[in-house]
């Protein structure tokens, strides 16, 4: 694309407009899950089909970090991996996210297999981890910017959850509170990097286009689950169906249907 290149202060405001509108805080499905309008068998389809996702995080980080140019991008990119897959067997984000998906009543074996996530989830996340092995290495940082926008959504998570759902504990959502300070960290690297070597204008545009992938993937996960398990709950065959208990019953007596 011709023109002049975005100041490096122009290019992020450009980014966090794009998160305005575009990030899955806004979806539906989420106003749901946080203001307590959901049944326990339809979070632990979030949860589960969440898991894929969560399990192809590091996937992705090891794409990205085997291209980028120097050691010390690479050290920097390196911690991405070990927040997810945790240091030793029983740490990381990925065991928090199992502990999560055990705390809303679902098998640990089951969840692990993915056998019963959506086809859109698959779809989806299969479609991010391809981004960051196959686009450039700019754009698969830029990709990862949706982070700048997470810790909004994570405390209206757990305020709403633990605040809506009876069966919901502060150690069941722990995956959460290590985000906190790591989201923010990640994105002052990815954003000084994305800011640094975006120079012309159609690597500006290169990079605000990898984002609106992202949201794009973010969104389309809550858009499967708000079609198979709430209108017109069409679950797919092979998917997971919930049981008839979690299925029949508010997840809190008394919450707004």
């Amino acid at each position: 694309m011709s023109g002049a290149p975005l100041s490096p202060d122009e290019l992020e405001a450009r980014l966090r407009a794009i998160g305005a509108e575009r990030y899955h805080n806004l979806h539906p499905f989420h106003k749901l899950l946080h203001g307590g309008r959901l049944t326990r068998g339809q979070i632990q389809a979030w949860a589960l089909n969440r898991y894929y996702y969560q399990s192809r995080i590091p996937i992705k980080d090891a794409y990205v970090m085997a291209r980028l140019p120097t050691a010390a991008l690479r050290r920097a990119w390196r911690s991405r991996l070990v927040d997810h897959d945790g240091e030793a067997d029983g740490t990381g984000g990925i065991e928090r996210w199992l502990k999560l998906a055990e705390g809303v009543g679902l098998d640990r074996a089951y969840v692990e297999s993915t056998d019963g996530i959506l086809p859109t989830t698959r779809f989806a996340v299969d479609a991010y981890v391809n981004f960051a092995r196959d686009r450039s290495p700019l754009e698969a940082v830029a990709s990862s910017l949706t982070e700048m926008f997470s810790p909004g959504i994570i405390a209206e998570r757990v305020q709403g959850m633990l605040a809506n759902y009876d069966f919901i504990t502060k150690d069941t959502l722990a995956y959460f509170t290590p985000r906190l300070t790591q989201a923010p960290r990640d994105v002052n690297f990815a954003l000084a990097y994305v800011k640094q070597e975006a120079r012309n204008r159609e690597q500006q545009e290169a990079v605000l286009a990898a984002l609106r992938f992202k949201c794009d993937v973010l969104w389309s996960q809550l858009d499967g689950l708000y079609l198979a398990y709430v209108d017109p709950a069409m679950v797919p065959p092979g998917a997971f169906v919930p049981d008839a208990d979690a299925s029949a019953r508010p997840a809190r007596a008394g919450a707004e249907r």
